[in-house]
């Protein structure tokens, strides 16, 4: 009997069961909702990491950037070349003729982890895009890898896609090249300034040396500048270069690479001032090529693209406006004497726009005079007159144009006008014709010398040069951080460049836009990478804007109008020191087409003079350029008439309540008051010299009898003549004695072999310039009081002067104080000649309008460096000490003086006795 066949049921295995997957218990015993959420997370997370690398394989890598191309520079037409920008030196090198620890200072510097990484951070990346995103900032922390595909292929704009792009960009690099081939194509692209492109041509820029050469000092200089190529330029700004050079070298010691103690005690090497290996834009063309770099890089776009990217600048310099101002300078300085400088700054009040430009013509990376702060003198008295206008004081409000005026705030130095012209009932705009401090003063006294500086600011003058406010007192002056009234006389510095934004501001009615060199910035393909967006803002009425110009339009009238053409401009001389010599020179106006702004002085301010010696004033060469600039810059175009006077504000009177009584003038009559040296009359220094001191006795007998006691002292020290009417007698010194607390501290820096702190020099400045007695009192404790002063004395010669606890009540004779002076130049005194110069420096710098005393026998182009002091004695009967002692100095001259005197019933009166005895002094004896 067969068997019966098995069921396929019972003849298949049993079927295997599947085990459910469980997670582990610490996760199971998470809440649901976090478990939810890491589950919801690693999707995203392998969503994100699909995305990237689907986005990094849809980038292609281009192919080797084309070599480096200048950009080029076109004038306002489009088509006129002005200048290049490019590279003009560049030699790629191999990685290996760079030296290991050439190579170790740029990792340390920008990319520690090079070697470790696969072309990007991680960790900068996110950061940089959380920046962009929630800040609207640009933020870098790139690898060296991200820094050469920014530098080779892309643009230099901080945005996220870009940063993006530059991130994918790197990882197809590091999979293309070794790590060594990407370090050796990010060395020779790097830009280093100064024309230098790779490290090959940066050492040869920067030591004159090959790359191979370079030492570890060196290569961390180089390795330093990748952050900021122009400011880590030691010739640029040493200080951040040399900062940022420590820190590279200790961050090398901080990866083993060097020595601690040799990152910390490493000498900084040698640079050379200047490359000689690169070509660069000469004349005037170098210096708005420098000013074009730095507006497109403040732009975003990055030094090195506009050296090596071929782009395409529309800048805004008009050819015509550029060859006036070019040629102009160069025909007003043609023979004159070779310290002269000048400047020039021409823009649209339509929309800020630079026409013409002159800041010097030595070419690209030199000083620009047109960025120089100086003081402005009297092209500041139209904002003075503005601000008035803003509070109802109309142009033809009458103010006391006497000279010298004394005002509260000027603690009893007296304001003269240019000229000592007289103006006793002055309009102010006859006021602004003749260019009187007084009355302007006055105005600025009057509505408050912070409302000045407010309307400057507004109108174009910047709040800071750097880190120092601009418009108030710096330290050392008499008031730190505060506008004084002498705001209203120009004595604050402001750029020419910032001068033709201000005045630009008032020739477009009172609206300010914004200064600016370049129009457009495009690419080599037609990619506009920047262009200028016209911004005006109305910062001053245009009914005032109206005013000033109608003003300033009699000042051209007065000065020499422009041939058919409408101008408004106001001329301004600095005085240098106490002399009759100007050290700044301005003129600046405007027509409704165009504002400029002219100036001339020196690199170094000191007197500026023309060949034949004349001094130079506004109203002399500064004023021919303008004028002739503006004939030739606007020849082809239209005349435009300025704006009719709007007549703001009511004429006020207030100030002609100081005008003494006995003042007869009628309005606006101007006519010149006493000169220096009006009491000198040379005719009487007949003789020889015994003849003419022997009739100066005999005059100064005559005039004691009818004068408080005064005693002189005068040295001649060309001749080596002596004079003296009781010159031996001891009298109180007062504030002359200031000089000797000065040479006392000198001459303990000096024992210890040093000079003067900061706060001592800011403490003598006020002794010296100011008069300012706590500042003396100071210093005459830091010498070690009366008895350290008899020594210092002593000293120099100072046989006569005896020292009191209280130094004004100090004892001397006028000897002596000509002694002190003789102390001051001679080459066996025992101060140094820099200490002598320093002294001196102070004393020609005395507060410009203090010049009574001594000076009264100073004649047109001398110079006087002098103290003086005054003292009401109350223990007799307030009657005033009174005493003056300087030398004068000229071509001719150079002479010490000194005159003192006591027992005078005014500060007035025995001011006019010290200048009368000097004056006879020269008189007679004729030096």
């Amino acid at each position: 009997m067969s068997a019966e066949p098995a069921s396929p049921l019972a003849a298949d295995p049993p079927p295997r069961r599947h085990r459910r997957y469980r997670a582990p218990a610490w996760y199971l015993r998470l809440p649901r909702w976090l478990r939810r959420s890491v589950a919801a997370l690693t999707v995203l997370v392998l969503v994100l990491i699909g995305v990237a690398s689907g986005y990094v394989a849809s980038v292609d890598l281009p192919p080797d950037p084309a070599p480096p191309q200048a950009s080029v520079l076109y004038y306002r037409d489009g088509h006129t070349v002005l200048a290049r920008i490019g590279l003009a030196d560049r030699t790629d090198v191999s990685l290996d003729r760079v030296p290991l620890h050439v190579r170790r200072a740029f990792l340390a510097a920008e990319d520690r982890d090079f070697y470790d990484h696969l072309g990007i951070s991680v960790r900068g990346l996110v950061r940089a895009l959380w920046t962009n995103i929630a800040h609207d900032g640009g933020q870098g922390a790139s690898t060296i890898t991200q820094q050469y595909v920014r530098n080779a292929y892309l643009t230099q704009e901080r945005t996220v896609s870009r940063k993006t792009r530059e991130a994918a960009l790197a990882l197809k690099v590091e999979h293309r090249w070794s790590k060594d081939e990407i370090l050796e194509r990010y060395l020779n692209t790097i830009y280093f300034g100064r024309g230098a492109y790779g490290i090959e041509a940066a050492a040869r820029a920067y030591f004159g040396t090959a790359v191979d050469r370079l030492t570890v000092a060196q290569g961390a200089v180089l390795a330093a500048m990748v952050k900021d190529p122009t400011r880590g330029d030691p010739a640029v700004d040493a200080t951040w270069a040399q900062q940022r050079w420590r820190w590279v070298l200790r961050a090398m010691a901080e990866q083993g690479w060097l020595d601690a103690g040799d990152a910390q005690n490493t000498p900084y090497p040698a640079v050379a001032k200047e490359s000689v290996t690169t070509s660069t834009v000469s004349g005037p063309a170098g210096l708005i090529a420098d000013r074009v770099e730095d507006e497109l890089t403040r732009a975003g776009i990055s030094r090195q693209q506009i050296r090596t990217g071929g782009l395409r600048v529309l800048t805004t310099i008009d050819a015509t406006a550029q060859e006036a101002a070019t040629d102009g300078i160069g025909k007003a300085l043609k023979g004159q004497p070779k310290e002269l400088r000048a400047a020039l700054v021409a823009v649209d009040p339509a929309d800020g726009g630079v026409r013409a430009y002159y800041g010097g013509d030595r070419g690209r990376g030199y000083f620009d005079d047109a960025m120089a702060a100086r003081p402005p003198a009297s092209t500041f008295k139209p904002i003075v007159l503005a601000a008035a206008e803003e509070r109802g004081i109309g142009f033809r409000s009458m103010y006391n144009g006497s000279s010298p005026r004394l005002f509260e705030s000027r603690d009893g130095a007296p304001l003269y006008n240019q000229e000592n012209l007289q103006c006793p009932i002055c309009p102010l705009d006859v006021a602004m014709v003749h260019s009187l401090n007084t009355p302007f003063y006055a105005v600025a006294e009057q509505i408050g010398p912070d409302a000045v500086r407010r309307l400057a600011h507004r109108l174009g003058v910047p709040e800071k040069y750097g880190d120092q406010q601009t418009l108030v007192d710096l330290k050392g002056e008499p008031a730190p951080g505060k506008t004084r009234p002498d705001i209203a006389l120009g004595r604050y510095p402001v750029a020419p460049a910032d001068m033709a934004t201000l005045y630009g501001t008032l020739a477009g009615g009172g609206r300010r836009a914004e200064r600016h060199f370049v129009q457009s910035v495009s690419t080599a393909d037609g990619t506009t990478l920047h262009r200028y967006a016209k911004k005006t803002k109305r910062v001053l009425s245009d009914d005032v804007a109206a005013d000033v110009g109608a003003v300033l339009s009699q000042v051209v009238q007065h000065d020499g109008p422009i041939p058919n053409l409408p101008a408004a401009a106001k001329t301004g001389s600095q005085q240098w020191a106490d002399t009759t010599d100007s050290s700044d020179a301005w003129t600046a106006g405007w027509t409704p087409a165009l504002a400029a702004v002219t100036w001339v002085g020196r690199e170094k301010p000191g007197p500026i003079r023309q060949k034949n010696g004349k001094a130079i004033n506004g109203d002399g060469i500064p004023y021919r350029i303008w004028r002739s600039f503006m004939a030739d810059a606007l020849h082809d175009q239209p005349a435009r008439p300025l704006a009719d006077p709007r007549m703001v504000g009511t004429p006020e009177t207030v100030d002609l309540k100081r005008l003494p009584p006995t003042v007869k003038a009628y309005p606006g009559y101007v006519f010149p008051g006493p000169q220096r040296g009006d009491q000198v009359d040379r005719s009487k220094a007949k003789g020889s010299w015994a003849e003419r001191t022997d009739r100066l006795t005999s005059v100064l007998d005559r005039y004691a009898a009818t004068v408080p006691e005064f005693t002189v002292s005068v040295v001649d020290h060309r001749t080596g003549h002596r004079y003296d009417y009781h010159g031996d007698t001891p009298l109180e010194a007062a504030s002359v004695i200031k000089v000797e607390l000065l040479a006392a501290l000198l001459l303990k820096a000096q024992g210890a072999n040093r000079g003067l702190t900061g706060a001592e020099k800011s403490r003598v400045a006020k002794m010296i310039k100011a008069s300012d007695n706590d500042a003396a009192k100071k210093v005459y404790q830091a010498i070690g009081g009366p008895g350290a002063l008899r020594d210092a004395c002593e000293r120099l010669g100072l046989h006569d002067t005896e020292p009191a606890s209280s130094f004004g009540l100090t004892r001397t004779t006028a000897k002596d104080q000509t002694r002190m002076v003789g102390a001051l130049i001679d080459v066996d005194s025992p101060l140094t000649a820099k200490s002598q110069k320093a002294i001196l420096s102070l004393m020609s710098s005395v507060n410009a309008d203090q010049t009574w005393g001594v000076s009264a026998a100073q004649l047109a182009g001398e110079r006087t460096a002098l103290k003086n002091g005054w003292l009401a004695r109350s223990t007799e009967d307030n009657r005033w000490i009174i005493n003056s002692t300087g030398r004068i100095t000229g071509d001719k001259t150079d002479v010490s003086v000194s005159v003192m005197s006591h027992g005078h019933q005014g500060q007035k009166s025995g001011i006019e006795v010290v200048e009368h005895v000097a004056a006879l002094t020269r008189s007679y004896l004729g030096w």
